[in-house]
């Protein structure tokens, strides 16, 4: 439908590939968070205690040496710089990624837009959605992975980081670090539950330990 294409022309995110087909409607656009991509994909805050480790050991090696003050302070700054152009590259790909991606949840299907150097789109009709796990976070933030019912295997190194972790023997397409995790779960969910599938179709909740779902927010919907 031409409306539900052109809607997206003033927002900040980018504009569908194509107008939708009629009869299908957009329910949900969003981006990852910077912060989201920045922690968890991009893993800054390990990086930063790494390096802080190195600088402690660096003073107290050098104090334990009776070392003069002022060389152990110019010592403890040459992991300083490395360090910081680490952290600053890693935000600087977390942000391009953020401003390269885009989720779209319509009636009839999840698109992931994607691509820093090359743009690319993938369409998940719902149909062929066979389980949304979904993990929060404190900040309201988290991730819905999908799993795909097809016998085309999705490429992990091409979605990432728009995939579940460590899943590469079967990769999950994932809406990785969204904002409302909960409320876009719940449009997903009611999404689903309007699709005529012949097997059950359920979005299950986990906790901050893993995607293993322990409980059920939504009950299972069957055709």
């Amino acid at each position: 439908m031409k409306q539900d294409h052109q809607q997206f022309r003033n927002a900040p995110f980018k504009e569908l590939p194509a107008p939708l087909p009629a009869g299908e409607r957009v329910i949900w656009q969003g981006k990852p968070t910077f912060k989201g991509l920045a922690l968890r994909s991009f893993h800054i805050r390990e990086v930063a205690i790494y390096f802080g480790l190195l600088v402690a050991w660096r003073l107290w090696s050098n104090w334990s040496h009776g070392v003069p003050p002022a060389d152990t302070a110019i010592s403890a700054l040459w992991l300083v710089v490395p360090a910081t152009s680490a952290i600053a590259v890693l935000a600087a790909l977390a942000w391009l990624f953020r401003r390269a991606a885009c989720y779209t949840i319509t009636s009839k299907r999840v698109l992931f837009q994607f691509g820093v150097a090359l743009p690319m789109t993938m369409n998940i009709p719902l149909s062929r959605i066979a389980n949304a796990a979904l993990k929060s976070y404190r900040d309201g933030s988290g991730d819905i992975p999908l799993r795909v019912s097809d016998d085309k295997r999705v490429s992990y190194l091409l979605l990432w980081p728009h995939i579940r972790p460590w899943g590469l023997r079967a990769p999950e397409p994932m809406l990785s670090s969204i904002p409302d995790a909960a409320g876009v779960a719940a449009k997903l969910a009611e999404a689903l539950a309007g699709q005529p599938l012949p097997s059950a179709i359920s979005l299950t909740q986990s906790g901050a330990s893993g995607f293993e779902p322990d409980a059920l927010p939504h009950s299972t919907v069957a055709a």
